[in-house]
């Protein structure tokens, strides 16, 4: 029986052999940095959306007739806890809620450090701050 075999001739190795190792070792990492980058940019729009909302609900619930400053607190913790912002300062003006006032304002502060996966690494001070005013809301005595 007559087998016929192919030679392979023995060529020298492309020049360009290690060239994909070597592009993906450099885009990779530029590629995830991009992609933490998106995340940590979502989530900072999240907590800025939440501290608006927080401080809406907070202001919401302080204007109700017998409505306190505490009870504005208590109203901005749970949304920002609900979404785990750390480190929050929750301030509501005025302090008292009295019968001759007319406004309340209710402001949230977030450390950005404390808050922020990338700004966490970096030594920033800077704060990211919602308020809300509302008019105080009066039953008419008839």
């Amino acid at each position: 029986m007559n087998v016929i075999r192919t030679v392979r001739r023995l060529e020298p190795a492309d020049a360009r052999s290690g060239g994909v190792t070597v592009e993906t070792a450099i885009v990779l990492p530029v590629l995830f940095a991009i992609m933490f980058a998106a995340v940590d940019c979502a989530r900072l729009n999240m907590i800025r959306n939440s501290a608006q909302n927080a401080a809406y609900e907070g202001a919401r619930n302080a204007i109700v007739p017998g409505g306190t400053a505490a009870d504005a607190k208590n109203a901005a913790r749970k949304v920002l806890s609900g979404v785990g912002v750390r480190n929050f300062t929750v301030t509501v003006s005025p302090s008292v809620i009295s019968s001759t006032s007319t406004r309340v304002t209710v402001t949230i502060t977030v450390p950005l450090k404390d808050n922020s996966w990338m700004a966490s690494s970096a030594k920033t001070t800077r704060n990211l701050i919602r308020s809300c005013t509302m008019s105080i809301e009066r039953t008419r005595r008839t």
